[in-house]
């Protein structure tokens, strides 16, 4: 099966590095909008699709840049751009030159999803809708989720719960956060059904994994492989 490689310009980095690693495609980094820089990055069956970050860039560099590209003998298939609120409207009369965009701050599961969304409208199956973090993987389309290769028997709300920490690593989350993202906003039970999960999530991770979902105290969890701060018998 053939690699996804898709352009990146002129960054991948923080959430927009995440959103790569969640949707299993593999970035080249052109640091500027040089064409030649690209054309250097370029794998042998061409890039997959392009993420320029518009906000990182002189705009009218980067809508030349997508000029550039639409007009190559050989296409990149779809542009995402990532633009700052204020650039909304310089994107009038230029909607022939990118595919879709995302307004900063960006969302990793928003980006992910669009990336994945337009790579697999432009025929790239192989897209992995999935989160890989060390040992741990979900599989985004079956519900599915292994650790070190074991199975676990997760609940949905259990599913959900660690995925929406494993798209997010690193950052804290209070619980009430959790339950407005996770549960929604008109659940109405309270902090506690999250400890409650995170104890069982926990426990199926097992005691080698255990860790990867930190209760940062007085604040609530967050999921990674940092133990600065952590109890996990915090909150049960």
């Amino acid at each position: 099966m053939s690699i996804d490689v898709v352009l990146c310009v002129p960054s991948c980095d923080g959430p927009v590095r995440k959103a790569f690693d969640v949707t299993g495609v593999t970035p080249a980094i052109a640091a500027s909008a040089r064409l030649n820089e690209i054309a250097a990055l370029e794998p042998t069956d061409g890039f997959s699709g392009a993420v320029i970050n518009a906000a990182a860039l002189p705009f009218s560099e980067a809508m030349s840049l997508c000029r550039q590209l639409r007009q190559r003998e050989r296409g990149v298939g779809p542009i995402i751009l990532l633009l700052d609120h204020y650039q909304l409207d310089d994107l009038t009369f230029r909607e022939d030159l990118f595919d879709d965009f995302v307004v900063g701050p960006y969302d990793v599961s928003e980006l992910a999803t669009r990336l994945r969304h337009r790579l697999r409208r432009a025929g790239n199956e192989s897209v992995a809708p999935r989160i890989e973090h060390a040992e741990l993987s979900m599989n985004l389309e079956t519900y599915q989720a292994s650790i070190a290769g074991r199975v676990m028997d997760l609940t949905y709300m259990e599913y959900e719960l660690l995925r929406f920490l494993a798209t997010n690593p690193n950052r804290v989350f209070t619980r009430a956060t959790l339950l407005s993202r996770v549960w929604g906003y008109e659940y109405y039970g309270g902090a506690r059904t999250v400890d409650v999960h995170v104890r069982r999530l926990r426990a199926k991770l097992g005691e080698e994994y255990a860790h990867l979902i930190q209760t940062v105290r007085s604040v609530g969890y967050k999921f990674g492989t940092s133990n600065e701060f952590v109890d996990q018998r915090a909150g049960e």
